[in-house]
């Protein structure tokens, strides 16, 4: 075995990096992880309070599991401020589902609101559509933490619900304020749940919930209630709610709840709070030692003219001031901007991960990479990570352009994992033009033929540079 080792160190590297990514794939058809790719759009706005919507407040409701929800510690700090009558400030960080405004976001405010009704609540939507825990654990800081939340619900299970992104997490949370209190809430896609009502919870769940346990976060099923009408025949996961009229259809696209299945969704997590009501106090939450040693803690998201040296041809623009980029401001105060092949960009880091927070749509092009002065070779494992490799066949330039940028424009990012150390990382815009006809294909070939134009170009639109590591200033460690 120790010769094993020896021969093959660079497959024990892949199979390390693997193991940590996200593992919807094998919970999903490759119909929802479309969706759910297809779901990355722009940013909602980041603030919201929960009188301004007219959707009613979650409803409990009579359904009961022993297994539904663990309490654990609960939210004592939370609750404790809510009766204080102080202000609170409720963050949400998650997929689509939590950004959607008639989802369990919006109504488990409102339900807390209506608990407490002289208290002021403000909302903190930190929903990225289709995006997972490897996203979420670089813009945990920038778009929920400086904000100072009392309570942080975490749903990743139906995207990018891999335990060692949630771990980063939540260690960031409690490193940045340990009264700061975290719920984990876990929701699911067609098919996922039929095994609650045998006693069972999916895997990708029980890994999660393997750390809401060790860390001692409550955690809620979200989707249990539905399992169980399902079973009982009284609900269909996907369907048209006006062909249906005998039962309740949950989704349109056995992912993202219609308003019914929306409800259930909030109903849960309502019963999950009412219990959670009876603990309140002050509580410092204790940081263990990790259970995953490669968990994230060490991801974040900088903003690229902090972090990054650009050449003449890159140009900062304002999305706001963009038609077609307008919608991503709420992520974005500030793009970088260039066009032609060879443009370039250079940071420093130390870490093993880097990766961007960019923009695709109709015009955007290939990047290829430098690392410590030479081509940087990787190896694409799936649509958003990459692995360094010295394999010289493998192609160099990551295409930001994919089959979900037709006629639109879409926040997307991407990882790649490179050997530990203190690295110089060079993005150069290619001249190597994507096939972009065939990645569309025949059925997505219309705006494409009307209007090649459009598409024959090379654009980036850089919003935010993402490393697991540390960014070394450049301007003062290197010339």
């Amino acid at each position: 075995m120790r010769n094993f080792l020896k021969i093959f160190p660079g497959l024990i590297f892949l199979f390390a990096f693997i193991k940590e990514m996200p593992v919807q794939a094998q919970n999903q058809s490759a119909d929802q992880q479309n969706l759910i790719a297809a779901s990355q759009t722009g940013a909602s706005p980041l603030f919201f309070y929960p009188d301004s919507f007219a959707l009613p407040a979650a409803q409990p409701s009579s359904f009961h599991h022993s297994s539904e929800f663990q309490i654990r510690d609960g939210l004592p700090n939370l609750f404790r401020k809510l009766r204080s009558g102080k202000s609170v400030t409720i963050g949400y960080l998650g997929g689509s589902i939590t950004r959607a405004d008639e989802q369990y976001r919006v109504q488990s405010a409102k339900f807390i609101q209506s608990i407490f009704p002289d208290t002021k609540i403000t909302g903190i939507n930190a929903g990225v559509s289709g995006t997972g825990t490897d996203l979420g654990a670089c813009r945990l800081y920038e778009q929920l933490l400086r904000y100072n939340p009392d309570v942080i619900f975490v749903e990743f299970a139906v995207n990018g619900a891999f335990a060692e992104g949630m771990e980063g997490i939540i260690r960031q949370v409690w490193r940045c304020n340990p009264q700061i209190d975290i719920c984990l809430i876990y929701t699911i896609t067609d098919g996922v749940g039929k095994i609650y009502p045998e006693g069972k919870i999916p895997d990708h769940i029980a890994k999660l919930d393997l750390l809401a346990r060790h860390y001692s976060i409550p955690s809620v099923h979200l989707g249990m209630e539905a399992a169980f009408l399902e079973k009982e025949e009284k609900l269909i996961w996907k369907g048209n709610p006006d062909q249906v009229k005998d039962k309740i259809v949950f989704s349109a696209d056995g992912v993202h709840p219609l308003l019914a299945g929306g409800n259930l969704y909030a109903g849960s997590l309502a019963r999950a709070l009412l219990q959670m009501n009876r603990n309140a106090r002050t509580k410092n939450h204790r940081l263990p030692e990790p259970m995953l040693a490669d968990n994230w803690e060490d991801a974040q998201m900088i903003d690229p003219t902090v972090a990054a040296l650009f050449d003449s041809q890159w140009i900062k623009i304002n999305p706001a001031e963009s038609t077609d980029l307008k919608q991503f401001s709420g992520w974005f105060p500030y793009l970088l901007r260039a066009e032609e092949p060879g443009a370039s960009f250079t940071f420093l880091f130390e870490g093993n991960m880097f990766g961007l927070f960019d923009i695709g749509g109709p015009e955007v092009g290939q990047l290829e990479f430098q690392m410590d002065g030479k081509p940087l070779l990787m190896r694409q494992l799936n649509m958003d990570n990459f692995i360094e490799t010295s394999d010289s066949s493998s192609a160099n330039p990551i295409n930001r352009f994919n089959r979900f940028c037709n006629n639109r424009y879409r926040g997307q990012c991407f990882f790649a994992k490179v050997r530990p150390g203190k690295h110089v990382v060079k993005v150069i815009i290619s001249s190597q033009m994507p096939d972009k006809t065939n990645i569309l294909g025949e059925n997505e070939n219309t705006d494409i033929t009307s209007h090649p134009e459009k598409y024959n170009r090379t654009v980036e639109y850089l919003g935010k540079i993402l490393v697991r590591g540390k960014i070394i200033e450049y301007n003062n460690n290197h010339n």
